[in-house]
């Protein structure tokens, strides 16, 4: 086995023992896409953005999720996926960039 096939099955073990733990039974995470917002976030804005990032991606998925709306998956990528197109702006960016606060809401 290879040593990304043994970190991709770790975390794989990680992901479904937090699941358990939190009772978010349901969720199949998709790793890849998490890892991969991370290691861009970490390039365009710190190191530390890469974990920062991970959070509030999962928590705007939760929420959209918890409306009813969309399933946790589909939630997930979307969020991932602004989140990504946010980290092209890089660390210069004004915080109102891109978000709800631009819109009539």
């Amino acid at each position: 086995m290879s040593e990304h096939e043994d970190e991709k099955r770790a975390l794989d073990r990680w992901s479904h023992r937090l699941s358990n733990a939190f009772n978010i039974l349901d969720l199949q995470s998709d790793n890849e896409l998490i890892l991969e917002l991370a290691v861009k976030s970490a390039r365009s804005v710190s190191p530390s953005a890469g974990p920062i990032s991970a959070f509030y991606v999962g928590y705007a998925a939760a929420l959209a999720a918890t409306s009813g709306h969309v399933d946790a998956q589909s939630a997930m990528r979307s969020a991932a996926e602004k989140a990504m197109k946010l980290c092209e702006d890089g660390k210069e960016a004004e915080p109102g960039n891109g978000g709800w606060s631009e819109t009539a809401q």
